[in-house]
């Protein structure tokens, strides 16, 4: 037995002893949650929202003040048959697809040529046309109906093939673009996971050569997904979050958890070599590699936390599902996995595929490495690190907008609907702006000084060439009954559902619909959201007291925009706070936290400016199936990459000074330490990367760009962080800064004679253990 001061902790001991009691806990949390686990696709939200933003106020002005019964709408696009109004055949065809729309549950009313003749419906160039289609407002999301409609369109077509067979029926709008992203994004992170988990075992049974060893990670992962998705399904139930968190989910689960594993099972690979027996091998792993992962997951919980500061829906819920997720993984790893391992013993290691499948010896190949670098660092420094800030350097280009090509997944519904649209030149539609005119108290928009008001906002917005079309209720009733000025009779003649949609029950307030001209991509109608909202109302309007709102999807672009970059500093302010704290606590040291927050933001950093160079600019884009340069990269990448990034890069620097730590409290010098902390974590930490470089590229092969762009970025920064960041710069930095690496908190003696290094493990007791198996 092991001296006192060596002896693992009461802890690692504990889930040793209590091995079978650990084992059945989390049995019965499996049992409590998969059922949960899947079903989370039917409860996540597919809505995307900014809270408190400019643009859900004017829904919610929309929804509550507005007895309009397109408050909510999606566009159905016909094309492939002839639906001239000109024509009878036409006519008739039109006005069987508006009355089955109709029927559905839920629909509010239709919008067509056949409701009412408008020069809008007719394509400027092609054939088709599209039926603006009201949701009716609930409980639920908007884009719940978007099934019900799509099911109504398929059984109209089927019914109308034989005597329109070229006929196709396709949704589109803000309210189905919305489904279709989330239900893409969380295909598509289903199908990475199956494209990287076969990858994973054949790189874990090389990195252990034994089957059992290689499949404990592979199944802890797994785990970790299942547990954090049924967590998540039990909390959407009270809290909406959105299915993005499916991906974040399944990516970090894979990548993290196996991650964790990968070293505890080294670890105890180690240990047993040593000549431990198997329940104190676990529990010396589960102490030395544990305090590591829980110190390497806290950082990462901290980078999540910093998501929910930003007002977004999205962000939150990949905040909620990252943090269970890595919760799941770093205490799986502590607790389960040590049981298990306490159980096999040196059967971890059946199903050997090469000869030896022990890996407990230090690797001399990396010894040598840090004992190089160690005599050489300011020379490792100029030729490691320049490279690597030249890219860092490249991430102050990067344009935090939605790109300017098209980014829709090609095989969306919605995506083939807007092309649709775009080929009749009437994109716009799906683009419009929804513009609100209040006007103070006391103030009416059907009276002379409200109602010029509101054309006066009208005239303005149709004298800008970046617009098409303008519709108010004045220009509607001057276009239909000639009329500049309202009266009661006037307004009796228009059909209530217009009248509704343009003027609030009290009214106070009036829409205006604008339509940007063709061709106007979304960061340039962004730009019109902006200019409006920066516009002084009163002068606008006339009106002194009024205000003008601006709500629809380029404005929901604008504030999704602005809910980022309002609290991006914040968050990132948080996490290194909260990750300094947390290194301060755990390594007893100044110097130690500050070089780690460093090189993770050179991690970070570099990871965004190689997105630049390949999705922004197009370096090498194709490669990736995108044809060329983007102009801009999404506004919530920043926020994702630095927050997802900064934590895992964590995990390596945690790893390797941890045991450097070790053989320092064991008599060496920095240089003999530094060469042993190599020697030890060199070869996981490269099995772990290669794992996450795996998992993570297999989420840039989708169709979904803003997944495959972050994919790309997570990949390349552990890349970056586990090979020369971490191998070479690192361990550069350590070894100039010497003693003071562990001030204030070092309290033993550098060649203490009475502590021999963990080098000097007994190689009688490793044979007698490799003969066993």
């Amino acid at each position: 037995m092991s001296s006192a001061s060596e002896s693992p902790g009461v802890l690692a001991w504990w889930v040793v002893r209590r091995r079978r009691w650990v084992v059945a806990a989390w049995a019965a949390a499996l049992v409590a949650l998969a059922p949960h686990a899947a079903r989370v696709e039917r409860v996540l939200d597919v809505s995307a929202r900014v809270d408190g933003s400019e643009s859900w106020t004017v829904d919610e002005m929309l929804r509550e003040r507005f007895d309009s019964p397109f408050a909510h709408y999606a566009v159905l696009v016909v094309t492939g048959a002839d639906v001239d109004p000109a024509t009878d055949g036409g006519v008739r065809l039109l006005s069987e697809i508006v009355a089955a729309v109709r029927e559905v549950p839920g629909v509010t009313g239709t919008i067509s040529n056949a409701d009412h003749p408008d020069r809008a419906f007719i394509p400027a160039r092609g054939g088709g046309t599209f039926v603006v289609v009201g949701i009716a407002p609930g409980d639920a999301p908007p884009d719940a109906m978007v099934p019900l409609l799509r099911h109504a369109s398929e059984r109209l077509a089927a019914r109308l093939v034989a005597s329109h067979p070229g006929l196709t029926l396709r949704w589109t709008g803000d309210v189905a673009l919305n489904y279709d992203l989330r239900r893409v994004s969380a295909a598509e992170g289903q199908a990475a996971e199956r494209r990287a988990l076969p990858l994973t075992l054949v790189m874990l049974l090389v990195a252990f050569g034994a089957l059992a060893a290689a499949l404990l990670p592979l199944a802890l992962g797994m785990l970790a997904i299942t547990l954090a998705l049924g967590a998540a399904a039990v909390l959407a139930s009270y809290w909406p979050l959105s299915i993005l968190l499916e991906n974040v989910v399944t990516m970090l689960g894979l990548g993290l958890g196996v991650d964790y594993a990968l070293l505890m099972v080294s670890r105890f690979r180690e240990e047993l070599a040593a000549g431990h027996q198997a329940h104190e091998a676990a529990a010396r792993a589960a102490r030395g590699a544990g305090h590591a992962i829980l110190l390497s997951g806290a950082a990462v919980l901290i980078g999540f936390a910093a998501l929910v500061l930003i007002p977004l829906n999205e962000l939150r819920a990949v905040a909620v599902g990252g943090a269970l997720v890595v919760a799941a993984a770093a205490l799986l790893t502590v607790t389960l996995l040590p049981a298990l391992l306490a159980t096999l013993g040196a059967r971890v290691n059946l199903g050997r595929v090469r000869r030896r499948a022990v890996a407990g010896d230090a690797s001399e190949r990396w010894r040598r490495w840090g004992g190089w670098v160690s005599a050489h660092p300011t020379l490792v420094l100029l030729v490691a690190g320049a490279p690597v800030v030249a890219l860092a350097l490249q991430a102050r280009r990067m344009e935090t907008a939605l790109p300017r090509t098209n980014w829709l997944p090609p095989a969306m519904e919605s995506a083939r609907a807007l092309d649709d649209l775009a080929r009749m030149g009437r994109a716009g539609v799906v683009h419009s702006l929804r513009v609100i005119v209040e006007l103070p108290a006391g103030t009416s928009t059907l009276e002379p000084g409200g109602w010029e008001a509101v054309r006066r906002v009208g005239d303005a917005l149709a004298a800008d060439r970046r617009v098409e079309r303008v519709q108010s209720l004045p220009i509607y009733l001057e276009e239909n009954l000639g009329a500049r000025q309202p009266s009661l009779l006037l307004l009796s003649m228009l059909p209530a559902h217009v009248v509704h949609s343009f003027v609030s029950t009290d009214q106070r307030a009036a829409a205006v619909e604008v339509l940007p001209a063709e061709g106007m991509d979304f960061p340039s109608v962004t730009r019109i959201v902006r200019e409006l909202r920066a516009r002084d109302a009163a002068a606008l309007t006339g009106v002194p007291g009024s205000r003008i709102l601006v709500g629809g999807m380029p404005a929901f672009n604008a504030d999704y925009e602005d809910a980022i970059a309002g609290r991006l500093d914040l968050a990132v302010g948080l996490v290194l706070a909260g990750t300094l704290l947390a290194l301060l606590f755990g390594f007893r040291s100044v110097l130690i936290p500050l070089k780690a927050i460093a090189l993770n933001l050179l991690s970070v950093l570099a990871a965004l400016g190689a997105v630049v160079l390949v999705f922004q600019d197009g370096h090498g884009a194709h490669l990736f199936g995108v044809p060329g340069a983007m102009g801009s990269l999404f506004p919530a990448l920043p926020a994702l990459v630095f927050c997802i990034v900064f934590g895992l890069s964590m995990d390596y620097e945690v790893f390797l000074v941890a045991r450097v730590a070790e053989a320092r409290r064991a008599g060496m010098d920095e240089r003999a330490a530094i060469g042993e902390g190599l020697a030890r974590t060199g070869g996981p930490i490269t099995g772990a990367a290669a794992i996450m470089i795996v998992v993570f590229g297999a989420f840039t092969l989708g169709d979904f760009l803003m997944i495959k762009v972050l994919g790309f970025a997570l990949a390349i920064a552990v890349l970056l962080d586990a090979t020369v960041v971490r191998m070479a710069i690192g361990p550069a930095l350590l070894a100039l800064a010497g003693r003071w690496n562990w001030w204030p908190g070092e309290r033993r003696r550098v060649g203490n004679p009475n502590m021999a290094p963990p080098s000097t493990a007994p190689l009688a007791h490793r044979a007698l253990v490799e003969r066993a198996q």
